[in-house]
């Protein structure tokens, strides 16, 4: 079946349900992108203070929790848990970066590379 052979109210109700897919898929880069503007807070202090960038007692912590708000959300543990991972995988990567910045006196004041997302 087509779209053009789709019901209009069917149609009407599918753009609908679509246009709520973007504006939360908007949302959701949209917060994303406010965690990782603190994380790269984070990377920063670990680096001037010479702490690993990777806390693993924090990542089992927030993994736990993570699965904890996702079952009472009826959301998949193990997709929030995959999900979580990769971003905190993301995080440490910058971390060692900025670290690496620091150590070998890289960009001014810890900035990040023009086009690179930072994460913490």
């Amino acid at each position: 079946m087509s779209t053009s052979e789709i019901d209009a109210s069917v149609q009407t109700e599918l753009d609908r349900l679509r246009e709520s897919i973007d504006n939360i898929d908007a949302a959701v880069v949209h917060m994303l992108a406010e965690r990782f503007k603190a994380t790269q807070q984070v990377g920063r202090l670990k680096a001037d203070h010479r702490l690993p960038p990777a806390d693993p007692a924090r990542e089992t912590r927030q993994i736990a929790r993570l699965r904890q708000l996702a079952q009472s959300a009826n959301l998949d543990p193990a997709f929030a848990e995959k999900l979580l991972n990769f971003i905190i995988a993301e995080v440490i990567r910058h971390h060692e970066r900025i670290a690496e910045e620091a150590e070998n006196g890289g960009a001014e004041n810890g900035e990040v590379a023009k086009g690179e997302v930072a994460n913490g």
